[in-house]
């Protein structure tokens, strides 16, 4: 059984940053796909990042493109989320989620993934 467990969400300034982290067990994550998602009050889950374990490559929402960054610790098995920037409209509820290998080329249909977290809050405000 695959768990993810995110951690690293809070209260933020507006212009602030946070990390969150992904930690994943059991195993690793080879030729998975890990994003994260994010859903507002009242709206539905959105698509935020996405990063291809084995190859490092990784894709963006527009509205964070140039602001978050997807990364991985290959050896701790975690997946990170450097937030920069932090509008009031990036305040949500953040989820990791891991699609399993060769389910699909693309990374922005919620239903492709397997697995998510539990969730962690983002609060941003003045």
């Amino acid at each position: 059984q695959v768990q993810l467990v995110e951690s690293g969400g809070g209260w933020v300034q507006i212009g602030g940053s946070l990390r969150l982290s992904c930690a994943a067990s059991p195993r690793t994550f080879s030729d998975y796909t890990m994003a994260w998602w994010r859903q507002a009050p009242g709206k539905e889950r959105e698509f935020v990042a996405a990063l291809r374990w084995s190859s490092g490559t990784t894709d963006y929402a527009g509205s964070v493109q140039g602001r978050f960054t997807i990364s991985k610790d290959i050896g701790k098995n975690i997946l990170y989320l450097q937030m920069n920037y932090l509008k009031p409209e990036d305040t949500a509820v953040y989820y990791c989620a891991a699609m399993e290998p060769f389910r699909s080329d693309y990374v922005t249909a919620g239903y492709d993934y397997s697995y998510w977290g539990q969730g962690t809050q983002v609060t941003v405000s003045s």
